[in-house]
């Protein structure tokens, strides 16, 4: 049966918060990435709208930047990826 697997983009890092911290209750697991599972074995993946924008930018650094910092993360953190856009 394949996996069954849910996208969320969240305006705000609060709406992420709330979302991440909802989904994971009653058992819920943390993964990689903005991915979770609910207790109900359902994969979700909780990402900022601001991340599509960043990721898409034509600069090629500016992109891989983003992309590098997403892949140390488990939560998004929408000014850590700001950050990383930014090159600070």
């Amino acid at each position: 049966m394949p996996q069954k697997t849910l996208f969320v983009s969240c305006e705000s890092q609060d709406e992420v918060d709330a979302l991440w911290t909802k989904l994971l209750a009653g058992g819920g697991r943390e993964d990689q990435c903005g991915w979770l599972r609910d207790r109900f074995g359902l994969s979700w993946q909780i990402i900022p709208k601001q991340l599509g924008q960043m990721l898409g930018d034509p600069d090629p650094a500016r992109s891989r930047r983003v992309m590098a910092a997403m892949m140390s993360m488990v939560k998004l953190d929408i000014a850590a990826l700001e950050r990383a856009y930014a090159g600070s």
